[in-house]
């Protein structure tokens, strides 16, 4: 993992300050104590305490009191320790993103004992009413069963959505129309020529625009397929995606109200989607700086890539994606979206290419889309994807995120478990690997190559 790993994505370890913790035993000789006894007055300081009792050795005694240590961790954690000890503790952290498939408490709580570091809400689906009570019982859990869960929203960002189906319309209508598609953005059809390929979540279903009526193209199926609420559009023209939506914010009046509604709830982490620039993620951190000075317990902010701009292009395209890395806490690589906007083969070499800038400046990095995405229907993942999840964990991302394979799907459990075992095991076969380049290194050093 990247060196940020510990100070941010695994600030999960750290962020409930009400948390209660019934650990008695110890652990190879420490003692696992709460999280609340750390720190002053009982809040947490984002640090961990390791308290050594010196030895005494006094005549008459039958032995010297041994050194005791106190850690802080929580139950997952601790079990984890106490199986495989320090160095097989998983440290790639796992994001599921919460739907109507795992919302109960009982769902809650297994994803949790499975290895849930962080809970997204996705703020483009579902009522404010039904993500404060996922936030409400993610904080139980927290507090009555010694877990430690970060909560994350991800705002939708300017991005055009779906409402129903051959006319692409702007027009507000109520229920839906035979064979018309709704779109969110008036804009959305200017710059697109008739021949134009409108392509519908990166290939889902492609149209050709045989029309234009107004502001609506009317357009001609080309390849059939699925076509789901709220999907994803972009243009082709001639093997290149049409530049479009260039003008529109990175922050709309949506995404300030949900960022809102999330510094209320008390959430960890806000995840800016479609960012455009520096600025953008600048202006969230100072907001978020002014009501952290307010008594507010501080909230990290990641930038979502899912946009062509500023990827590798040229250097100055570079530079513009290392200035949204600096100005960020950490990154998501959303390889869905990006599969809009650029060809897939070209996908891989820039995951790679975003994580190493993300390593290079010390900033974590989420690897996020479709990791399992056979999972949605099917028990079992292709042996495919099991590749896909390595190839993350190998690159040295911080974390792994679930989206559809959790919040819809029927296997969300098992889909993390793949994601626990797949990272666990590539962690372990990269620290054998270290031992045999370096034989004769002490073991702090190995650890500090594998995964730090």
């Amino acid at each position: 993992m990247a060196v940020a790993s510990d100070s941010i994505v695994a600030r999960c370890f750290m962020i409930d300050r009400a948390t209660k913790f019934r650990l008695k035993n110890e652990v190879f000789g420490a003692k696992v104590v709460p999280r609340r006894a750390i720190g002053n007055g009982g809040k947490v300081n984002g640090k961990v305490r390791v308290e050594v009792k010196a030895t005494v050795q006094t005549a008459g005694l039958d032995e010297a009191k041994k050194p005791k240590e106190e850690l802080g961790f929580d139950v997952v954690s601790e079990g984890e320790l106490r199986e495989k000890g320090f160095l097989g503790m998983r440290k790639t952290k796992l994001v599921c993103t919460i739907g109507p498939a795992c919302c109960s408490m009982e769902d809650l709580e297994k994803l949790a004992l499975g290895g849930m570091n962080v809970a997204r809400l996705n703020m483009c689906h579902n009522t404010r009413d039904w993500h404060r009570d996922v936030i409400k019982k993610i904080k139980r859990l927290n507090a009555e069963e010694g877990f430690c869960i970060s909560v994350m929203i991800d705002t939708e960002g300017s991005q055009i959505h779906e409402g129903s189906i051959w006319l692409f319309t702007a027009q507000k209508f109520e229920g839906s129309r035979p064979f018309t598609v709704q779109a969110n953005y008036e804009g959305f059809s200017e710059g697109i020529e008739v021949g134009d390929a409108l392509v519908i979540d990166g290939g889902m279903a492609s149209f050709e625009v045989i029309e234009k009526v107004g502001n609506a193209l009317r357009c001609q199926c080309t390849d059939s397929g699925l076509f789901l609420p709220r999907a994803k559009f972009s243009f082709w023209r001639e093997g290149k995606l049409v530049a479009r939506n260039k003008e529109l914010p990175t922050l709309s009046k949506k995404d300030w109200a949900d960022i809102e509604y999330g510094v209320s709830e008390g959430v960890d982490f806000i995840a800016l989607s479609f960012v455009n620039d520096a600025d953008s993620v600048r202006q969230l951190k100072n907001y978020l700086y002014m009501r952290s000075s307010r008594g507010r317990f501080y909230i990290l902010y990641l930038s979502v890539i899912q946009k062509t701009d500023y990827l590798f292009i040229c250097d100055i395209s570079e530079r513009k994606l290392e200035e949204i890395v600096k100005a960020s806490d950490g990154i998501m690589v959303a390889r869905g979206d990006l599969g809009v906007e650029i060809p897939y083969e070209q996908i891989p070499t820039v995951q790679e290419e975003i994580t190493h800038v993300c390593r290079e400046l010390n900033k974590p990095v989420i690897v996020a889309s479709q990791l399992l995405e056979s999972m949605v229907e099917y028990p079992t993942p292709t042996r495919a994807e099991v590749a896909d999840v390595s190839e993350a964990v190998w690159q040295y991302a911080d974390a792994l995120m679930l989206s559809g394979e959790s919040a819809i799907g029927p296997y969300g459990q098992k889909a993390l478990s793949v994601l626990q075992m797949t990272s666990s095991r590539m962690e372990l076969w990269s620290q054998e690997e270290n031992r045999q380049y370096s034989p004769s290194a002490p073991t702090w050093n190995v650890i500090a190559r594998s995964h730090c």
